[in-house]
């Protein structure tokens, strides 16, 4: 089991999402092409929170699976040692998606995910989004490679 800290300036490496879009702080890879746990800290002036809901602020459900995307994408160009610039890792599908508990400002955002399938430039994952180790979303998805 490998155990390894990437940090922001790394993972901007492997992806090509900056801010405001860069949803994940810091990835944990723990096993290469089998899952990883990503990080991202909810800070109180992040830019969505202004209009989604200025009363009573709270992540957008596509921002928390957009986080997931993220940290599998790395996972991807991690496992395959490729960067932003040889290959980019495309959305494809989601299913299943569950929004359990909203995430709000000044809490820790821990993302998990894992391979379930690989075929080809095709991967498929689970993911779960956790707050204070509950379970906020969770869904299935999958990215295509693409040049």
């Amino acid at each position: 089991m490998v155990n390894k800290n990437l940090s922001v300036k790394e993972i901007k490496k492997l992806i090509p999402h900056r801010e405001p879009m860069l949803l994940v702080d810091k990835v944990k890879i723990i096993k290469p092409f089998e899952n990883a746990i990503g990080v991202k800290k909810i800070k109180n002036n992040a830019h969505y929170f202004k209009g989604h809901f200025p009363k009573k602020p709270i992540m957008p459900g596509v921002f928390i699976i957009e986080a997931l995307a993220q940290t599998a994408s790395v996972l991807v160009m991690y496992s395959l040692k490729m960067t932003s610039n040889d290959k980019l890792v495309y959305f494809m599908s989601l299913e299943n998606a569950k929004f359990r508990k909203p995430v709000t400002p000044n809490s820790t955002l821990f993302l998990y995910v894992k391979k379930k399938q690989h075929r080809g430039l095709v991967w498929k994952f689970s993911g779960e989004a956790k707050v204070n180790n509950i379970k906020v979303a969770d869904a299935v998805y999958s990215a295509m490679i693409v040049k």
